[in-house]
């Protein structure tokens, strides 16, 4: 019997490397060699240890599995539709067509059983410290003794590049430092990059390095030696301090009698003919294409289906916490279907205009502090500069690895792998994270804030110091093309709010939001508080635009601006008043949130007979067209700032009334 079975188990393995080449032959596209030589570590993974249930993906207690080699995904979309997912060998046969489910890369929300999107090596890294997190923030808000609801782990495969990556050496240094033993991570150490050897640019001792970041480290010698494999999976879930890395050597393509070892099988079909003798050396028809075994299909399925006894076991469990603790039950479904608690926003803070100048960060600091008890899963931090960006959570402790239940987070100086670690934080249901650092330094978060827009998931990117505005800090930390750049990003909301009552009305949108990321953007320097009862309700943020002062009689010009640039065009229309030109200003703290409204709306913000435009922003003038028309002006950055106190750079580069009323006299 356990002959048939080893014998058994071997069929089923090489049956996935089979389909893999299969499958990236027909489309033509793809990497087979990685996924060749992983099916024994994709095996042991998804018969023996990974818990999941492939009837219900989203199972609260699964374990997570991370692709960080997003590359070899066509390994994780066999694995998916041999136990029983809702993926057909018929999606396998689409691999990388258009309206298929088994994408390129593992895309999340398109295949039953991705739990992230990946491809940009190292993000996936980054992402699982993310999920680690949240599963420890989980399990010490919510566990009770006689109730482990939450106990899942983490487990990711890793590949050379993705140790290349910066981002992953952020990352696994503060999943060290935070002692996050639920994180399990396979390094796949094939020497194989696209240009050939890794000798040719990587030839460190990553196991050294990563016992320096204080991991539990493993060295395998043999990915095929499955036994072994599963005695380090063993050990490593046995480590509840340290996250494990075991670092496995494997032989790309493996079974490939002339592509195997080479680059030429990591990024390309191996070809015909030599998939023919593939299967010649596997045991396969060679003629046979797709061909699964009945008996195979037969044993992942049920492996597979033991996820839902395993599922309805703990349903049993969360069905008595319920009965025990009501409270938290409720508290925890109510997150996991991402409703808000009732009532929360009703402790937004209303600021008055009798108050004395107040920086848009100051007030977000307030509004933060307002709301946090209100919503318990509310939860972020900063990248070393929490007392810059005014996001600490004054009521409530730090989390560390002695305290879990800690809602302040201490990233480091670690932008990247903060950003990368909110999207496995925010794809966590249950959670709402945000995450805080320079405008300028935005450029250091761009891949996980374009994934996180690629995936719509909603955490909250929190930027201050977001102008030339900072003075004295000079060109590096002076952000010019930054709101632009941002703004072109498909499904993130940007939101650069004018004072502090729009600043309320910024949170409550970035925490309803759904769909995409938030990006907020706050200033350094102190802002007046507008007059509601005189101007516009800053309500109006939340349609994106919204007529903050109307004009006196109908209006010969309209003045455009954002965040601390509207409080100078209030200044600049009370002058133009003076002078007999009738003004409107239009505050535009986000353009996404302004496209979202209808077209009558739109029309009475910015009608479009209303040709006399003039835009204010301190930032890069590209994309303020669509707004000013042809017979507009946009006055803002066309250069990198300089070091001096504001003010000084204000008059220096033309944010004055003086000049925005001499601009908008040149329109007329």
């Amino acid at each position: 019997m356990e002959k048939q079975n080893k014998e058994l188990e071997q069929l089923a393995i090489d049956t996935v490397r089979i389909l893999s080449a299969d499958a990236v032959q027909k489309a033509n596209s793809g990497h087979p060699g990685t996924a060749m030589a992983l099916a024994p570590m994709g095996h042991v993974l998804w018969t023996k240890f990974l818990n999941y249930n492939p009837k219900n993906p989203d199972f609260a207690n699964r374990d997570r599995f991370i692709l960080s080699a997003g590359h070899a995904c066509i390994l994780q979309y066999n694995f998916l539709y041999l136990t029983g997912y809702d993926l057909s060998l018929d999606d396998i046969k689409n691999f990388r067509q258009l309206n298929s489910k088994t994408a390129g890369h593992p895309e999340y929300g398109l295949a039953p059983g991705v739990d992230v999107t990946t491809g940009p090596l190292g993000q996936g890294f980054a992402n699982g410290v993310g999920f680690a997190i949240a599963q420890k923030h989980l399990a010490a808000r919510y566990n009770k003794p006689g109730f482990d609801l939450f106990n899942y782990k983490v487990y990711s495969i890793v590949s050379d590049g993705d140790m290349m990556e910066g981002v992953t050496s952020e990352a696994a240094s503060l999943a060290g430092h935070l002692e996050l033993g639920n994180l399990i991570y396979l390094y796949d150490d094939n020497h194989i990059s696209i240009e050939g050897s890794t000798n040719i640019a990587f030839n460190e001792d990553v196991s050294a390095r990563f016992r320096a970041y204080g991991w539990h480290v493993q060295d395998l010698p043999d990915v095929n030696d499955t036994h072994a494999l599963e005695l380090a999976l063993i050990n490593a879930r046995s480590e509840t301090q340290k996250p494990s890395l075991i670092r496995v050597r494997s032989l790309i393509a493996y079974g490939s009698p002339n592509k195997s070892g080479t680059a030429g099988s990591h990024g390309s079909p191996l070809g015909a003919d030599e998939i023919k003798l593939v299967k010649e050396f596997f045991g396969f028809d060679p003629e046979k294409s797709f061909d699964v075994p009945a008996k195979v299909l037969k044993y992942y399925h049920e492996k597979g289906a033991r996820g839902e006894k395993t599922e309805a076991k703990w349903n049993e469990l969360f069905a008595k916490y319920k009965e025990k603790f009501p409270e938290l039950a409720a508290e925890y479904e109510a997150a996991f279907a991402g409703e808000l608690p009732k009532g929360w926003a009703d402790k937004l803070p209303t600021f008055k205009a009798s108050d004395p100048k107040m920086a848009t960060r100051q007030a977000s600091g307030k509004v933060l502090n307002a709301v946090a008890a209100s919503l318990p899963n509310l939860l972020g931090g900063a990248a070393d500069l929490a007392p810059s960006t005014e996001t600490n959570l004054k009521d409530f402790d730090s989390f560390t690895s002695e305290n879990r239940g800690g809602r302040n987070f201490h990233f480091g100086i670690r932008e990247h792998a903060m950003g990368s670690a909110l999207n496995g934080m925010a794809l966590t249901k249950g959670l709402l994270p945000f995450g805080a650092t320079f405008l300028q330094f935005a450029d250091y978060m761009r891949p996980p804030i374009r994934l996180a827009a690629i995936m719509k998931i909603s955490p909250i990117f929190v930027y201050t110091h977001d102008s030339i505005g900072l003075g004295e800090d000079g060109t590096t930390h002076q952000p010019i093309e930054h709101l632009a750049s941002l703004r072109a990003i498909p499904n993130v909301t940007v939101i650069r709010p004018a004072d502090a009552n729009e600043t309320a009305f910024a949170w409550k949108v970035a925490i309803e939001k759904k769909g995409g990321p938030t990006v907020l953007v706050f200033t350094r320097q102190g802002l007046p508080i507008l007059d509601q009862d005189k101007y516009g309700k800053a309500s109006g943020l939340e349609k994106g635009a919204y007529i903050v002062s109307k004009e006196s009689k109908n209006h010969d010009l309209i003045l455009l601006a954002t965040g601390s640039e509207v409080a100078l065009a209030m200044d600049a229309q009370a002058q133009l008043e003076k002078d007999g030109i009738s003004t409107r200003v239009v505050s535009m703290p986000s353009w996404e949130l302004f496209e979202a409204q209808d077209a009558a709306y739109k029309e009475s913000v910015l009608p479009k007979a209303s040709r006399k435009r003039l835009a204010v922003e301190m930032a890069s003038p590209m994309g303020w067209h669509k707004y000013t028309t042809d017979e507009g002006d946009m006055l803002g950055m066309t250069t990198f700032g300089e070091s001096a106190p504001a003010d000084d750079l204000y008059k220096h580069f033309g944010f004055t009334v003086d000049n925005v009323v001499k601009r908008a006299k040149a329109l007329l």
